[in-house]
């Protein structure tokens, strides 16, 4: 049997189309999609993570998705190894892999199989029991101060988990690896899609109002109501998070999904510039979908060599 085609990472921030570019591709030839959403993962967050349908799931394979309880916690060693898996098995049915999605992390541990930290449980709940984030993020930039300045110093996950590792293994966090930072030849094909900041801000706030539509907030009351609720991971979900906070009274309905439209069009940028570092993406228009299924096609078809833009 011939060898299966490059894999394709289809990246980018939120509310790109990277889903229906995907689906597209797979018209055309025999593809799998990997999905590289960190949260969906979670069996029951369908609107909120935006999860492809169950009639697009029937269209094209996906793995990857609602792989665990949303009371569960699932880390990225868990996924890189569930994702390489996947793609293995793609590959040896012949298909090509399709990586969709914008958790940067996850998307370059896969790529670049980076080396995953270990746990240490015990040094983690005493972090955990501090509850001053910023003050552990000053700690962890006097102890790794490259892991510190890559990370927000409110970003209470990552501020815990690098101090975790660093603590716990006796090396910095950001030594692990040839890092975050190096991007060595890869076999993955890499494209990003981008769009004018407007559009991109328009598609957000448009997405939410769509979720809200679908039933957003009866679906977390319905993560709620299951037993065990929601975890810590599953529950700093954006959109989730912002809404929680209107069904526990702390905000209203406008005030939830305004904070939630900011969030997230900041995080889309976050993503944005996240991805901007690695010189191995070549980046496309997403603002017209047909023209960018030709133009991504055509790019594959050339084995990833960059086009002029």
């Amino acid at each position: 049997m011939a060898s299966a085609p490059s894999p394709l990472a289809i990246i980018g921030p939120t509310a790109t189309g990277k889903t229906a570019l995907a689906l597209a591709i797979a018209e055309h030839e025999p593809c799998e999609v990997v999905s590289m959403d960190s949260m969906q993962v979670y069996r029951g967050m369908d609107i909120g993570t935006a999860k492809v349908t169950e009639a697009e799931q029937a269209r094209v394979r996906h793995h990857m998705l609602d792989l665990v309880e949303p009371s569960d916690t699932f880390d990225l060693s868990r996924f890189q190894a569930g994702a390489k898996a996947a793609i293995d098995h793609i590959e040896g049915r012949g298909a090509r892999a399709l990586l969709v999605g914008g958790t940067g992390l996850y998307v370059q541990a896969v790529v670049d199989d980076l080396e995953i930290p270990g746990q240490f449980p015990e040094v983690r709940a005493e972090l955990e029991a501090d509850p001053d984030t910023e003050a552990m993020h000053a700690r962890l930039t006097e102890l790794d101060p490259v892991a510190a300045e890559r990370m927000e110093p409110s970003n209470r996950r990552r501020v815990v988990r690098a101090l975790e590792v660093t603590l716990g293994s006796g090396r910095r966090f950001s030594e692990f690896g040839p890092g975050i930072t190096a991007y060595p030849p890869t076999r993955f094909i890499q494209i990003g899609l981008r769009l004018e900041g407007a559009e991109l801000d328009r598609r957000v706030e448009q997405r939410y109002r769509r979720q809200l539509d679908d039933g957003l907030l009866e679906e977390i009351r319905g993560l709620l109501a299951k037993p065990g609720g929601l975890s810590h991971t599953a529950a700093q979900a954006l959109g989730y998070k912002e809404f929680l906070d209107h069904l526990d009274g702390r905000q209203s309905l406008e005030e939830a999904l305004e904070i939630a439209i900011n969030r997230t069009r900041q995080f889309a940028r976050r993503q944005v510039r996240w991805f901007r570092r690695d010189p191995r993406i070549t980046w496309f228009d997403a603002a017209d979908p047909e023209a960018l299924v030709a133009d991504v096609r055509r790019h594959v078809e050339t084995g990833g060599q960059s086009h002029d833009e």
